[in-house]
């Protein structure tokens, strides 16, 4: 659907959309729903500066209530700081999961960066959680979430994988090793501090290194497998815990998603596009800040030989929208079509600077995922936006709305977003993990830090460079 149509459709959608109740409610009253100073788990004067601006110059008092709300969420409820044998640690769970994912952790406070020239104590902050990060990769690169206690053993404990104490979860997903290299980066070059990356982090760097080349698979099955006893077959995955077969062509197999949902065929293209750029990222600095030459070169080696498979085996001839990106191949031929919200996903790949916006492979990629030839793509009486089969049938998730608003260049189209997801918070002043595309009361996760902060950032990306869509 090209964003025309969606235009189109969004003025169709009319009261239903832009009307709803929920957003009446709010506009007649916007109740105090963020945490109490005194009971914030963490407190930035440039966060709070940020706030203060926005709700200064920006007129539409429920988008304002709504960045006050959510901008902060991750700072407020979910980062437990602290030093460490002189070093800054940040633990950080992903809301109503008292669990810190490598993806979540790194993405919830990656809309911090912008700011941490003007507050030591943020940079501090997200330093830790680059050191915290470091030592659960070290403990095992294939987990996607640990416990802050070392020694606990949770409810995954039984899974048929090699559980260690402190693991919450051990299912293996490429962008797991990828986000934590994206906010080292991003942190390294708004700060030029290289404190966190000692030999520890290197060593990590080269713990990733050895896990993706594990999972191309070339000369066997690597040492992971998965299997969980469970009613869901998004948590588990066959052929013995392996995943069904692949052909060795060069790219690296992921057995879930950014999802937790695990993967059909293994080869995910969106986290093999991921990570092209964090093995290239991981590689500057490495040889910047290592001086590590030799590494440097196999990580870019790395980086290229999966960005030509992908420019082989990622592209699939759909029968309707013509040569687009799969979401899932197996190196075989065989080609999976659709998207998921979570990020990494097809349509985050410019966001994630994987690929431009302005490509027309990515584009026409893009019309494929907003319209109905992609099963997870859902349009109702209160919204239209991609879900996954996470949560099911006709949820829509926020954070895809979200992602659509930024990695668009069209002021309609990203007004439209706004308004959707303006309108669709079921009052709480929140944004959630999904919602129901006709019923936004019907919702999940009312405590979802990664999509609030997500969409703080929207709104301060598009108040910094097109503030009159907030009007």
């Amino acid at each position: 659907m090209n964003r025309r149509t969606f235009i189109e459709r969004s003025a169709i959608l009319g009261a239903s959309v832009y009307l709803s109740p929920f957003a009446a409610a709010a506009a007649a009253d916007f109740p105090t729903v963020r945490v109490p100073a005194s009971k914030r788990n963490f407190q930035s004067k440039a966060v709070e500066a940020a706030i203060k601006e926005f709700s200064r110059n920006v007129k539409d008092k429920e988008l304002v209530w709504l960045f006050q709300n959510t901008f902060p969420s991750t700072l407020d409820t979910t980062v437990t700081y602290s030093t460490k044998n002189g070093r800054p640690d940040t633990y950080v769970i992903t809301g109503d999961i008292d669990a810190m994912w490598l993806r979540d952790s790194s993405a919830q406070v990656w809309p911090y960066l912008m700011l941490v020239k003007k507050d030591e104590s943020l940079q501090n902050l997200i330093a830790g959680v680059i050191n915290r990060q470091t030592s659960y990769i070290l403990k095992d690169p294939y987990a996607n979430a640990f416990y802050d206690d070392p020694n606990k053993v949770g409810e995954w404990g039984t899974d048929k994988t090699n559980m260690k104490p402190g693991v919450h979860e051990r299912k293996w997903e490429i962008d797991s090793l990828c986000y934590p290299i994206r906010l080292a980066h991003g942190y390294w070059k708004a700060t030029g501090d290289t404190k966190p990356f000692d030999a520890q982090w290197q060593q990590a760097i080269k713990t990733t290194l050895r896990t993706f080349r594990e999972q191309q698979r070339k000369e066997d099955r690597g040492p992971y497998r998965f299997q969980r006893e469970t009613p869901h077959a998004t948590d588990t995955q066959p052929m013995s815990g392996y995943g069904f077969p692949v052909n060795p062509v060069g790219l690296i197999t992921s057995a879930f998603r950014p999802s937790d949902d695990a993967t059909i065929f293994p080869f995910l293209i969106p986290s093999n596009f991921f990570a092209v750029v964090s093995l290239r990222q991981a590689a500057e600095m490495m040889e910047k800040i290592a001086k590590d030459k030799g590494t440097a070169n196999d990580l870019l080696s790395l980086a290229t030989e999966v960005e030509k498979a992908l420019q082989e085996h990622a592209a699939g001839e759909h029968p309707k929208h013509g040569k687009i990106l799969a979401f899932e191949t197996d190196g075989f031929g065989n080609h999976y079509f659709m998207d998921d919200a979570n990020v990494p996903s097809l349509l985050s790949l410019p966001y994630l600077g994987a690929v431009s916006a302005d490509d027309p492979l990515y584009q026409n990629t893009r019309e494929f995922v907003l319209s109905p030839s992609n099963p997870f793509f859902f349009k109702g009486t209160a919204a239209e936006g991609i879900g996954g089969p996470h949560v099911g049938q006709d949820m829509i998730w926020p954070m895809a709305i979200t992602m659509r608003g930024l990695t668009s260049s069209d002021p309609q189209e990203i007004k439209a977003c706004i308004d959707m997801l303006k309108a669709t918070h079921a009052g709480t002043g929140f944004m959630h993990e999904a919602f129901h595309k006709d019923d936004p009361k019907n919702f999940t996760r009312s405590w979802f830090a990664w999509a609030n902060t997500l969409f703080g950032e929207f709104l301060w990306k598009t108040y910094q460079q097109n503030p009159r869509l907030l009007s």
